[in-house]
């Protein structure tokens, strides 16, 4: 069973035990009828009555009878899944649709179908199905919801084949099965602008360069399509073949999503979590800056990446940023709670990295973590912080103790360095915190306009 309802696959034969299998598969009918058969025929022998033996071996074959004509017939049956989608968002629901096909030339008894679901997408699903004729088949579908991120199993399928006396169960499973993928929940984001910033192309010190494209002087050979106009008669004559000139290759706006997942920055679990948010947030910030055409990449404090990812990241604007996306997604739909303590690796990448637009979801700071944060500022052409308290998120509402002071010192030191820094409250919209990242960072004057990518859109 494949997703897209391409693949099929039969039920596991299981010829080995055969015997023992099938008188493991009698139900409390079945054992019944045979335990009263043996003592019939005992009784039978004992008192001499040849028509109670007769009755004793009527009672004792049945049973048996069914058991081994299901056994033989419960593997004429394949079957297909398909997931509508295979990816969902955490909170949407997807759909499961089965498929039986009989692909005997006997018509099937009575049928129940069941597929393995882990609990947290709910209930296992049950069917029953009526006889199947020779060639026939059979639909049926299910719905699951989660609200946990994560890569969920679904299968194998369990087919159940029983007689029609009801003498005998015989359960197969199918080899196969599929993956639905939860990914976080993604918040449309508002299209604001700061520095000038246009579609994805930095302004400031690097416009030209942007807009204009590096000066490459350096022909290449001619290849079948390229126009006629470029051609660079002076390189021609020299190497004595066709050359034409390189074609001009604007510089793309970067950005850099910075997702802090250490485990102990952040207290409590579950979707309402501090974590799910910034893992939610990023997700966003991600899709939102794609489709504003930047090269955008996802960075943990672990200083990984996205399998397959560039040095500047996915390319947006393009056929690909869809894929990308997907690949981002894949991959926040199983991070989770790293063992380190620190974002000193995330620093070592940034700092050899280039100018371009911070994003940064972070935890709790503590003051030697908040100015490893500040230095990353340095090598940032726009650096927009969201800092969650994670003890504002697990305690009482009426609990205003503490903790707050502390989160408006590492705000106050992100700040002084660069920095657009907002502090997340508890179940706090991402657009909101997006629109006052920006007031604050047009009042503050804080976005170095000269950047390359400083601005964001």
């Amino acid at each position: 069973m494949t997703a897209g309802g391409t693949g099929h696959a039969e039920a596991d034969r299981g010829d080995k035990g055969g015997v023992r299998t099938a008188l493991a598969g009698l139900t409390t009918r079945g054992r019944s009828f045979l335990a009263a058969g043996i003592a019939a025929a005992i009784c039978a022998y004992v008192l001499g009555q040849s028509d109670l033996l007769r009755v004793g071996l009527l009672l004792a074959v049945l049973p048996l009878v069914c058991a081994t004509v299901l056994y033989r017939t419960r593997y004429r049956v394949a079957g297909s899944r398909r997931l509508s989608p295979a990816r969902v968002p955490a909170g949407s629901e997807a759909r499961v649709h089965l498929r039986m096909d009989n692909v005997s030339r006997l018509a099937t008894g009575l049928l129940m179908l069941q597929d393995r679901v882990p609990y947290v997408l709910g209930p296992r699903p049950r069917f029953v199905l009526d006889r199947v004729e020779p060639g026939g088949r059979r639909e049926v579908s299910y719905r699951v919801r989660s609200d946990l991120r994560g890569r969920y199993p679904l299968g194998p399928l369990q087919l159940r084949l029983t007689d029609p006396f009801g003498m005998c169960e015989l359960t197969r499973s199918f080899s196969t099965y599929d993956t639905l993928t939860v990914i976080p929940r993604v918040e449309p984001l508002p299209p604001v602008r700061l520095s000038g910033e246009a579609k994805g192309y930095g302004d400031g010190r690097h416009r030209s360069l942007a807009l204009a494209g590096e000066d490459d002087i350096i022909p290449r050979g001619y290849r079948y399509g390229d126009d006629l106009r470029r051609v660079h008669w002076r390189s021609t004559a020299r190497y004595g073949e066709l050359m034409v000139r390189r074609e001009e290759q604007p510089q793309r706006a970067r950005c850099t999503v910075l997702l802090d997942t250490r485990g102990v920055a952040f207290a409590g679990a579950g979707p309402d979590s501090a974590f799910e948010w910034a893992v939610s947030g990023a997700a966003s910030a991600l899709v939102h800056m794609l489709e504003r055409g930047f090269s955008a990449r996802l960075l943990t404090d672990t200083g990984t990446a996205v399998p397959g990812e560039g040095a500047d990241g996915f390319a947006g604007a393009s056929q690909e940023s869809a894929d990308a996306a997907g690949l981002m997604m894949d991959t926040l739909a199983v991070v989770d709670h790293s063992d380190g303590t620190g974002l000193s690796r995330a620093y070592d990448v940034l700092r050899g990295g280039n100018e371009g637009l911070l994003l940064a979801f972070l935890g709790d700071l503590d003051e030697e973590e908040a100015a490893v944060v500040a230095k990353m500022r340095r090598r940032s052409g726009g650096a927009v912080a969201f800092l969650l308290d994670s003890e504002d998120w697990v305690r009482e509402p009426t609990d205003v103790s503490g903790p707050l002071e502390e989160s408006g010192e590492r705000l106050r030191m992100l700040r002084e360095a660069g920095w657009t820094a907002v502090r997340v409250p508890r179940g706090a919209s991402l657009s909101e915190l997006w629109r006052q990242a920006e007031r604050e960072r047009t009042s503050t004057g804080a976005a170095g306009r000269t950047s390359d990518g400083g601005g964001w859109s």
